[in-house]
């Protein structure tokens, strides 16, 4: 059975420093601190690696944060991964459960996170299942 969650998150970003993996490449790299609230009440922390010229609307990132906390009364965690484009004034952005990486009463879960930013404030829509437990 599908489940539904709903709510608003704050995110900060902040840049870290590039390492041999990065060196001399034009991908920037940044640490993911969130908070939850609504249906998830949470905190996540993650990595996230961008490349592009987000100011001329042309980039890409990928990022994965570990989400922990109370989703729906179920206690546990999970992560999510990110894998977002924009181009041409368009952008595609997808937001999916890791598989395997529940724990807890979340053991199990799987789903789709939707991200609005309106009006610089974040909100999330999820939609997920958890296995019978």
């Amino acid at each position: 059975m599908t489940r539904h969650a709903e709510g608003t998150f704050d995110v900060k970003t902040t840049p870290i420093a590039a390492d041999d993996a990065t060196m001399g490449t034009l991908i920037g790299r940044y640490s993911l601190v969130k908070q939850y609230h609504g249906d998830l009440e949470a905190t996540s922390k993650g990595e996230m690696l961008g490349a592009g010229e987000p100011s001329s609307g042309s980039a890409g990132y990928v990022a994965i944060e570990q989400v922990t906390g109370t989703l729906n009364g179920h206690t546990g965690s999970f992560a999510l991964q990110h894998i977002g484009i924009m181009e041409g004034g368009g952008h595609k952005l997808s937001v999916v459960v890791v598989p395997g990486s529940g724990t807890g009463q979340l053991t199990g879960i799987g789903g789709t996170l939707t991200i609005t930013i309106a009006n610089g404030k974040h909100s999330y829509n999820l939609e997920y299942t958890l296995a019978a437990q």
